[in-house]
This record gives structure tokens, sequence and C-alpha cells, in this order.
């Protein structure tokens, strides 16, 4: 969905770096997965294409938040 965002921290020898995967438009969602030892986040639309990936060797990454975007639910019946 549109705002869901997910924050990347990678270790960088001296240093770590943070990136960050955003659904930038309205069908988007933003989907993780680890394979092989590689961390995979991907925007991807609802048909499933894949819009853009940014990919990170897993034994680098220090930390990965999922931040999705409040969903407001409807009446409860």
């Amino acid at each position: 969905m549109k705002g869901d965002r997910v924050e990347i921290v990678v270790d960088a020898g001296d240093t770590t770096r943070t990136y960050e995967v955003v659904a930038s438009r309205a069908g988007r969602r933003v989907e993780t997965a680890v394979r092989r030892g590689v961390v995979e986040v991907s925007e991807v639309t609802r048909n499933g294409s894949v819009v853009r990936t940014a990919r990170f060797m897993a034994n680098r990454v220090l930390a990965l938040v999922e931040q999705p975007v409040p969903r407001e639910d409807g009446p409860e019946q």
C-alpha cells in the first residue's frame, strides 16, 4: 500500500548505512525475502510486477525494519 516502507541498516566497514525502500504510488507494496544469503527488498505493483529491488548480503545487514502504513478499519458489524 502507498506509504509502506522498509528501512535496511547495513554494516559498511567502519560505519553503518541506512537505505529505505518505499511504496511510492497507490496500489504498490513492499516485499522482503531472504534467499541464499541475500536480503532482497522489492517494490511490487498490484499484479506482481517488480518495479525496483534492493539486494544486500545477509551477513552485512544489521537491522531490517518494516513500517507499514496504519490501515483504517471500517466500522465493525
